[in-house]
């Protein structure tokens, strides 16, 4: 048996004095400020409470220490302390451990523990108070009419508010551990009798496996580990801050997972068109939700393929119809324009970069700066001509329309491959890129799903739903890819 097993299945001391020299050894008591412990004599006996000041709320360990004091004015010296203190704890949750390292555990992570003389159990009241924020709309999933409550940083309070959402008495919320030193909360959220078993299964058993120190990175780093996705761009799961949308896929009978300290959550498995949906469609008319949707695939197709498309014309005029042999560049440069296209589509991304770490009150002044000196300089001095501005712009405005930012980066890595291919073979560099591009996308899989389902396999049924916004009465059957236990939303008449 290794030392760290030693260690874990090392029972509780009977006497407080050795615990307490164990959190002063192991823990940091007396060193660390915010590790407290709090010494009581109650019916004659010592009794040591241990929490850490920042994940606890001081009214609820001055209302414990008002119960036990109370115990020596209305019970008489009795050796069933144990069960006196037990029972005169107010708390909804209390529970019992018996090792060292569940105390650790349990006092790190924001609890209340009770040790007492003689007893080899100790007593664990949950009255975490973890510093965040309020629920509020996420900034990259706005809506114009809807809920505007999200996830936060508090694992317990997503849960929540997914649970007020979903009121069924099958819902579960399994809490793993995860990382040697952070000791991370993660919870895995289905809905039994819904969820693939053999994905909560497989989602078990590789965070579980996840062997760490910590997890400063929370969701992301878990995604790495469940995935080993190595350095493919593209997003295997979706994440989500929006308790609506995570509770929507439970009930397709997905598996989301909560990672403590992070706002965003994981859903799987899915689909390339699941990164391409956003909230407002459902929050619109069917007809309205469609025509955003049009819109969005537009603006993915402009991302990807309207570039390089512009960039071989511009290389083989001869290609152009006559009605729209225009568009080409009408000025000459001394810059090639492969050159210019990629330094535009680079200093967009600078700006962006910029745009994040810029105070909100300086990013609009920013891109003021950005959009009219330094692409009207730029074009003045001869650096770029003015038709590489408008279409590196269209393809950017259609990168911001992608609801995904993980896949919009993946689509501007594509677009740049794709044209230093048309500048090396032109035609056949976009044809053959574009064939490979999908037949990379054929080969991805995300949990043995297809990531092109439901174009490949084929499934027309499915494809209907990809395409227009169907009236939620008139979807009636789950996604097949999920394997739900139960295929129907609403029973068949």
């Amino acid at each position: 048996m290794s030392e760290k097993e030693k260690i874990r299945k090392r029972p509780l001391p009977t006497s407080v004095k050795e615990v307490e020299a164990y959190m002063q050894d192991h823990v940091g008591l007396g060193t660390s400020f915010d590790l407290g412990v709090r010494k009581l004599k109650v019916l004659k006996k010592d009794v040591h409470l241990y929490f850490i000041n920042g994940l606890t709320e001081t009214q609820f360990i001055i209302e414990i220490v008002e119960e036990l004091v109370g115990i020596n004015d209305k019970e008489k010296l009795s050796t069933h302390l144990f069960d006196i203190v037990e029972n005169r704890i107010v708390h909804q949750a209390v529970d019992r451990i018996k090792t060292i390292d569940e105390l650790v555990d349990q006092v790190l992570s924001g609890l209340i523990v009770i040790v007492m003389e003689g007893e080899g159990t100790a007593l664990v009241i949950d009255v975490r108070s973890y510093p965040g924020r309020t629920p509020q709309e996420p900034d990259t999933e706005k809506v114009i009419r809807g809920s505007r409550d999200g996830y936060v940083e508090n694992i317990i309070v997503n849960t929540a508010l997914t649970r007020r959402r979903i009121r069924d008495e099958r819902l579960r919320f399994e809490m793993l551990h995860v990382g040697v030193r952070s000791k991370t909360d993660i919870s895995l959220g289905y809905i039994e009798g819904l969820a693939d078993p053999n994905l909560v299964e497989v989602l078990r058993k590789e965070i579980n496996e996840i062997d760490i120190d910590g997890l400063p990175m929370a969701d992301k780093t878990v995604e790495e580990f469940i995935l080993h996705q190595s350095y493919n761009p593209f997003p295997l799961v979706r994440y989500t801050e929006r308790a609506d949308v995570a509770a929507t896929h439970l009930m397709e009978g997905h598996v989301v997972v909560f990672v403590d300290t992070s706002p965003s959550v994981i859903i799987a498995p899915t689909t390339l068109f699941h990164h391409l949906q956003h909230v407002e469609e459902y929050r619109q008319a069917p007809a309205v939700g469609t025509f955003v949707r049009f819109m969005r695939f537009i603006g993915l197709a402009a991302s990807l393929f309207f570039l390089p498309l512009w960039f071989l014309f511009v290389l083989e005029p001869s290609l152009l119809p006559d009605a729209i042999d225009y568009i080409g560049p009408n000025e000459q440069s001394n810059i090639p324009i492969l050159i210019q296209l990629l330094l535009a589509d680079l200093g967009i991304e600078f700006l962006r970069l910029a745009a994040i770490h810029t105070p909100t009150p300086l990013s609009t002044a920013m891109g003021l700066i950005a959009a009219i000196l330094i692409g009207e300089i730029a074009i003045t001095v001869g650096l770029f001509v003015p038709e590489v501005i408008l279409y590196v712009s269209v393809a950017a405005i259609g990168t911001f329309a992608t609801p995904s930012y993980e896949l919009s980066v993946a689509n501007k890595l594509i677009r740049m491959l794709l044209l230093i291919l048309v500048a090396i073979f032109h035609t056949p560099g976009l044809v053959v890129g574009i064939t490979l591009f999908i037949l990379f996308l054929v080969s991805m899989r995300s949990f043995r799903t297809p990531y092109l389902w439901p174009f490949i396999p084929f499934c027309p049924g499915a494809i209907v739903h990809i395409i227009f916004r169907r009236a939620v009465p008139g979807s009636k059957i789950r996604p097949s890819i999920t394997h739900s236990r139960n295929r129907f939303k609403q029973p068949p008449k």
